[in-house]
């Protein structure tokens, strides 16, 4: 059987058109989870990111430590809420049509994010994507450890999508890969089809080094 080619889509700034995060912040404060101090944290953390001053890796750190103990099923249930009153608003209609373009000439469909899948599988859901590969997090016992099993960013998410072609016979360099973020360098160097989408400064600077047509 000959490689099929695949079309993956980066989740924020992409498929939606904010960055869920933020929105993630917003509802947790509705509920009176968090605080405006907690806000404020969170804008420097994404200011310094933008800026390539801050490691990822430690935000992720942070961020999971504040789930320990609590029950996986239940954080997902609230994630389904969140996706449904937050996020299913800001879809791109851009975004929808490419996906179904994609759909249309045979390509295997997947959502490949930095979030987690609590985050993405709703999303994935709602455009009819079939494949999700996302930072997952550690459970024991039903409930959060607050570590990270795997962390699909940079990178770590060419790792994750290689696994992943290798099991379904995909060939990522017959492939194509959406993205706003530099960060996605990595994934955007490897497949044979690089868009970019609502680049950051860093990416529009390299995509147009490149010749990486932005849409």
């Amino acid at each position: 059987m000959s490689a099929q080619r695949a079309a993956f889509f980066d989740m924020d700034k992409t498929l939606v058109r904010v960055n869920t995060g933020r929105l993630y912040m917003k509802w947790r404060m509705a509920r009176g989870e968090a605080g405006w101090r907690d806000m404020a944290r969170f804008s420097r953390w994404m200011f310094r990111y933008s800026l390539g001053l801050l490691d990822p890796s430690d935000i992720t750190r942070r961020a999971v430590g504040t789930l320990t103990g609590i029950e996986e099923a239940t954080f997902r249930r609230e994630l389904g809420d969140w996706y449904q009153t937050h996020v299913r608003q800001h879809i791109s209609e851009a975004a929808r049509r490419e996906v179904e373009r994609c759909r249309a000439r045979g390509d295997r469909l997947v959502v490949l994010t930095a979030s987690t899948r609590y985050a993405a599988d709703p999303l994935a859901l709602e455009l009819d994507i079939e494949h999700v590969l996302a930072t997952t997090l550690e459970v024991a016992h039903g409930k959060f450890t607050g570590e990270c099993a795997t962390l699909c960013y940079g990178a770590g998410k060419v790792d994750v999508a290689r696994q992943w072609a290798a099991q379904h016979e995909v060939d990522l360099s017959q492939s194509a890969f959406y993205t706003d973020s530099v960060s996605d360098a990595p994934m955007l160097e490897v497949v044979g089809e690089p868009r970019v989408v609502n680049p950051d400064l860093r990416l529009g600077r390299l995509a147009r080094q490149r010749g990486w047509p932005i849409d």
